[in-house]
């Protein structure tokens, strides 16, 4: 075990590729449990890793994402928020925030949000006077709601690997997603008069909001759609994610008709590469998880945890700073399938629901997106904004806060994740 972990965190701390560091920190596991016995199973259980039906969704998504992005779908949904919101103190940044919840329904991804919105949100707010930091620090805490809203692909990854509906765990990210969406806008609130956000003349207008409502309904459309097909059985997540792509490709190319052969060919290269990176941080994981499961490392954590205490609050608290932790350092694919089946003995030994578990791990990894030293988010925003990652960092405190507050209201209080997915039957 002293092996493997030295492996692990040395490889790491020399900046190897996530999936490489867990690939060899698998390898040196089972050289441990039985050398060239154990080794022989390595490319087995490399790809059962990835033989799950339910991943197919994830490149699916990704794709329809970056088509929508690409045919300017993206700026439509931005109007329409701004048309609701852009009113207040603050407006365009109340405006990212309700447009990050919107973009969710269309990836499930945080970096894609990132992306996409540091492209366009941070130069028009700065435009409009407000400071670089400041418009990243909202980009950045409105993109991780991204993996809570449906369709996640961490929600996907975790019902996939742990045996739990992926459509529960859809239903169970829409509240927490919209609470992280509210408690991002009262910060914008709150910090508007100290920072003398900019205001927008007059109320919000009836006619501009319909207008605004017609120019997106084609955006708007998808998103609805596949929450209603997964939620309502009609559609499995792959199923819903093929259809996606194809609604995109409608919309392109007969509505907006903007999508070239060449822009094609970019938009499935980088779907690909995305998929690559997680699909191969999954399969390496796998290994790794398999050698924990053999040493019964999950166990072992469990009754730690325990010895402590076995007060079910104070076990959730740990709980909670542990995933924390774990994500300031850790790509959040990586932890997601490394700590899922860890911590699966410990919430079923506290009484916690599958779905509730899965839902605050997932919200507690994702919060890590916008945390430094690692935070994908972070640093997204940064290389394509051009500001410093410090000056974020410090525009950002006050969202993070906010957002780990909403993490443990969903955590001590179940019915804020699992009342939709009951009503729903899940």
């Amino acid at each position: 075990m002293l092996y493997v972990a030295l492996a692990f965190f040395i490889l790491l701390i020399l900046g190897m590729p996530v999936g490489i560091v867990l690939g060899v920190a698998g390898l040196v596991g089972l050289m441990d449990m039985g050398g060239g016995r154990f080794l022989q199973m390595m490319p087995a259980r490399f790809f059962s890793g990835l033989d799950l039906f339910p991943f197919l969704a994830m490149p699916f998504f990704i794709l329809a994402g970056e088509i929508m992005n690409r045919t300017g779908l993206t700026l439509s949904l931005v109007r329409f928020a701004e048309s609701l919101v852009g009113w207040l103190r603050g407006g365009m940044a109340h405006s990212n925030m309700v447009a990050s919840v919107l973009f969710a329904g269309l990836t499930g991804s945080a970096t894609a949000d990132a992306a996409a919105f540091g492209n366009t949100m941070v130069p028009a707010m700065r435009k409009a006077g407000y400071s670089g930091p400041f418009a990243c620090a909202v980009t950045a805490a409105g993109s991780i709601i991204g993996p809570i809203i449906p369709p996640s692909t961490l929600a996907i990854i975790y019902g996939a690997i742990m045996g739990v509906s992926i459509a529960g765990l859809f239903a169970a990210g829409i509240v927490p997603g919209l609470l992280l969406c509210a408690s991002g806008m009262l910060v914008i609130v709150l910090l508007g008069k100290r920072l003398n956000l900019p205001k927008a003349k007059g109320r919000p207008q009836l006619r501009v909001i319909l207008r605004e409502f017609r120019g997106s309904i084609l955006a708007l459309i998808l998103p609805l759609f596949i929450l209603v097909s997964i939620l309502g059985g009609w559609a499995t997540p792959t199923e819903a994610s093929a259809v996606a792509v194809f609604y995109a490709l409608v919309v392109g190319l007969i509505f907006y008709r903007n999508i070239t052969w060449r822009a094609m060919y970019e938009m499935l290269a980088r779907t690909a590469l995305i998929t690559g990176v997680i699909f191969l941080i999954i399969a390496s994981a796998t290994i790794l998880g398999w050698w924990m499961t053999f040493n019964q490392v999950p166990q072992m954590i469990a009754e730690g945890f325990l010895t402590v205490s076995e007060n079910p609050y104070v076990v959730i608290a740990m709980l909670l700073a542990l995933l924390l932790l774990v994500g300031l350092f850790m790509d959040i694919n990586a932890a997601l399938i490394i700590l899922a089946p860890v911590l699966a003995p410990l919430t079923l030994a506290i009484g916690l629901d599958p779905v509730h578990a899965g839902i605050i791990i997932i919200l507690a990894l994702s919060i890590s997106l916008m945390t430094p030293p690692v935070g994908a988010c972070l640093f997204v925003i940064a290389s394509v904004t051009g500001e410093r990652v410090e000056a974020i960092t410090r525009a950002l405190w006050p969202f993070i806060l906010a957002e780990i507050a909403i993490l443990f209201l969903v955590a001590y209080w179940e019915p804020i994740a699992m009342t939709v997915p009951r009503l729903l039957g899940f």
